[in-house]
């Protein structure tokens, strides 16, 4: 067997496996099983007890008949010959007591007046004999009882029930009182078998359609039961995929109605407060949009006014006093910081409001990565591990802000070198960002990616917004990758961003049309190298 039919054997016998289970967990089934199972147990138990009733009333009546006529005609017959009689007067004895109402064999033993034993029986010589009569009757039969006060009798009337070759038999025995032969009866009791057999079949057939109308009470019940909940099953998947405005309609006052009513209910307060939540948040991001929209304009005016300030610290006449010449740099790094927490803060609107848009091209990776570096003077502090020729289709300005952040966070908050390492395979780019720091605390690990947050609370105002990683990772996804975030075993912390080779097919056909899109580094995407070595992304 190849390994295909292996596996194919094997995935045949998983799927085989999980169909059997899902038949097993059926609530259907369940109920269908219950109803079946209930219904056999009446069934059995009441054929059980009506076959047992009707077998002994059948079996009473017909061996209380029997051994009433047989103890009448000993007493009429048997009891009229003499003590010693020969074995022609027990022959036609017997005989006449066979010819009853009762029709039963008869076999009459005596002793003759010489003391020997003499039989009449009435089927002849090949007939009833002794020897089928049980040992055990013969010797109850034979035994002399003392006569007392609650005994009038030395002998009594015995009977046993047998089966000889798959025939059962009533075999009875007595002897005349007051001397005489004795006697013994032999009746067939196989028209009493075959009715009870009938009978029998009778009650198995009645349990089997018993069994089958059970089933069908209960697939009508389960489907009566099922059906509600199936309804109620599938509105709230409806409602787990967003659908909010679903809505069962209701009928009865069962317990089933009110679980519909009870949903109905739910999924009316849970559509107001997602609605209000909508709504608030819609809000909010209005607000940060237009805040960051109204803050613009006098960030250009305040922007121009610092980049004069700076070139006047920058200029060798000195013209700023050196009085005020820490003030005015504050002012001109702070108005940087807060231009920069204005674009990010737009950028987390667009993500928020889904209006962020991809506009890819093919980019080397190498020259990509090595662009970002020597845009913001990073060159002494990064080593680049990266062959040329990696080609990808991507967003080369969002990368640009990937990179930036990345390795703008690893010297800031971790420890030159920074080495940035890239790799490939057939459907991904991989390309990560190490540091020699000490590493981020485990306890850090989870948040990094979240907005504005910061590892160290006692320092709540650094250089950074707190929202670099958080657009890195948003950017990352656009893309349909992802970026992860670990400790390195050597040391250090290592961010590892993982892209497609391709993300054309996440980008809005009319979208790439209007936008176009240029590969080339420092193209329109990339941020330029005006940031300096000031802009070092983010935590």
């Amino acid at each position: 067997m190849t390994e295909e039919q292996e596996a194919h054997r094997g995935w045949s016998a998983v799927r085989k496996g999980h169909l059997s289970r899902l038949r097993f967990t059926s609530l259907r089934l369940r109920l269908v099983v219950v109803f079946g199972a209930v219904a056999l147990t009446a069934a059995v138990s009441a054929s059980g007890i009506a076959y047992w009733l009707n077998r002994e009333a059948v079996l009473t009546r017909t061996q209380g008949a029997v051994l009433r006529d047989f103890e009448q005609e000993m007493q009429n017959r048997a009891g009229s010959l003499p003590e010693h009689p020969t074995q022609d007067e027990l022959q036609h004895t017997a005989g006449q007591m066979a010819n009853s109402s009762q029709r039963f064999s008869v076999l009459l033993v005596g002793e003759d007046a010489n003391g020997r034993k003499v039989y009449g029986n009435s089927a002849g010589l090949n007939g009833f004999s002794l020897d089928d009569v049980p040992k055990s009757l013969r010797t109850a039969v034979n035994k002399r009882q003392d006569v007392t006060d609650g005994n009038k009798s030395p002998y009594h009337l015995y009977w046993q029930r047998v089966v000889e070759h798959g025939t059962p038999y009533l075999v009875a025995g007595t002897k005349v009182i007051g001397g005489g032969p004795t006697g013994y009866m032999r009746k067939s009791l196989e028209p009493e078998a075959k009715d009870l057999n009938s009978l029998s079949w009778s009650l198995g057939i009645a349990t089997g359609l018993a069994l089958i109308g059970a089933a069908l009470l209960a697939q009508a019940a389960a489907t009566t039961v099922l059906k509600p909940v199936h309804r109620l099953g599938v509105a709230a998947r409806r409602l787990g995929e967003g659908r909010l405005d679903t809505r069962l309609l209701v009928s009865g006052t069962d317990e089933l109605a009110d679980l519909s009513r009870t949903f109905n209910r739910t999924a009316e307060a849970l559509e107001k407060r997602v609605d209000d939540m909508a709504a608030r948040d819609e809000a909010s991001r209005r607000f940060v949009a237009d805040m960051s929209h109204e803050l613009r304009t006098p960030l250009t005016a305040i922007t121009a006014v610092t980049e004069v300030l700076e070139e006047e610290l920058d200029a060798e006449s000195g013209s700023i006093d050196p009085m005020i010449e820490p003030a005015v740099r504050l002012v001109v790094s702070e108005t940087r910081r807060l231009n920069d927490l204005v674009e990010n803060l737009m950028e987390v609107t667009r993500f928020d409001a889904g209006t962020a848009r991809l506009v890819v091209d093919t980019v080397d990776v190498a020259d990509q990565i090595t662009f970002c570096i020597d845009a913001r003077a990073w060159l002494d502090a990064v080593d680049l591990d990266a062959e040329r020729g990696i080609h990808a289709r991507l967003d080369p300005r969002r990368l640009d802000v990937i990179l930036a952040n990345l390795i703008g966070n690893a010297l800031k908050h971790g420890g030159s070198p920074v080495r940035v390492s890239v790799r490939e395979s057939a459907e991904d780019v991989v390309i990560a960002v190490r540091d020699h720091g000490p590493g981020i605390p485990e306890e850090v690990l989870p948040h990094v990616f979240d907005r504005f947050y910061k590892a160290s609370a006692s320092r709540p105002r650094s250089d950074g917004s707190g929202l670099g990683l958080s657009i890195a990772l948003e950017n990352a996804h656009i893309h349909g990758g992802e970026i992860t975030a670990a400790n390195s075993e050597e040391g250090g912390a290592v961010f590892t961003l993982r892209l497609p080779r391709d993300a054309s097919e996440l980008v809005d056909p009319g979208e790439q049309g209007a936008r176009g899109g240029s590969g080339v580094p420092g193209g329109p995407g990339a941020q330029g190298a005006k940031a300096g070595k000031d802009n070092k992304g983010d935590a």
